[in-house]
């Protein structure tokens, strides 16, 4: 009987479906995090009469056949990169990409990673760092005798130093973007890996045409709708419990079938 097996396929996809809500829900409060989707997709069919096939020797043509679905398949989990809301936070050292881009953080890999996730702090070397150290790409450096960070819109860095008026330049930052940002690779720590899906970097300042501009004093928050969340949970729930009423049926009909004498 084929309905037990469909009903398996179903339930796995629905069990699929509660894990990335459940990671969202997770996330909720995580700096910059991009709430994901998934996509599902029919799984083969089996004709048992072929859509087109002719019915007599008059050529006759079948108008719809019988073609019967095998079940569902996770077909992708999709990545949405639908801007966050701005937390004012205060913190010198906290950026805040508005519009396209990523801040360039470079691994001790040597890999360069990407992340929206602007909570930055400085280095006993006085670079500006992520917070498990990584230099943000092109490694500006504080010195110890600055009084004071601004960082524009631009991405200009300017510090002030103890007995000056004048602020000085202390580095440019730049911002990163994709032409497919959801082919991103996610490698946890708030981090993303360039990959074949999501084409080449192109890198640029801050505020110019196609990217975002930063934000000093801001975090931008996770793009998280709990109650969008809530709902699709229910949703998961109750397909779940519909695919297991399929087995619960198939299971019953062969039952029945066996009691035949």
């Amino acid at each position: 009987m084929r309905a037990m097996n469909i009903a398996a396929t179903g339930m796995q996809a629905q069990q699929t479906n509660v894990e990335v809500i459940s990671n969202n829900i997770a996330n909720m409060n995580t700096t910059a995090y991009n709430r994901r989707r998934p996509e599902f997709s029919d799984l083969l069919y089996q004709n048992i009469k072929r859509v087109g096939a002719t019915s007599s020797d008059n050529n006759t043509i079948v108008p719809s056949g019988i073609q019967l679905g095998l079940g569902v398949k996770t077909a992708a989990v999709y990545r949405i990169t639908e801007q966050g809301s701005m937390t004012n936070t205060d913190n010198t050292l906290d950026l805040a990409v508005q519009g396209k881009g990523y801040f360039q953080i470079l691994l001790p890999s040597g890999q360069t990673a990407y992340t929206r996730a602007g909570a930055f702090q400085l280095s006993p070397a006085g670079q500006i760092v992520t917070q498990d150290g990584y230099t943000v790409q092109p490694g500006i450096t504080v010195p110890n005798n600055a009084t004071g960070v601004t960082i524009n819109a631009s991405g200009q860095v300017q510090i002030k130093l103890d007995g000056q008026t004048a602020q000085s330049t202390a580095g440019q930052l730049q911002l990163a973007t994709f032409p497919n940002d959801a082919g991103l690779e996610a490698q946890g720590d708030n981090l993303f890996l360039e990959t074949p899906s999501s084409g080449t970097p192109v890198v640029a300042n801050p505020a110019s045409t196609g990217v975002g501009s930063v934000l000093q004093g801001f975090l931008e928050s996770s793009n998280v709708n709990v109650v969008s969340e809530i709902t699709n949970l229910i949703s998961a729930q109750r397909a779940y419990e519909m695919n297991s009423k399929v087995i619960q049926a198939s299971d019953e009909m062969m039952t029945s079938v066996n009691q035949l004498k």
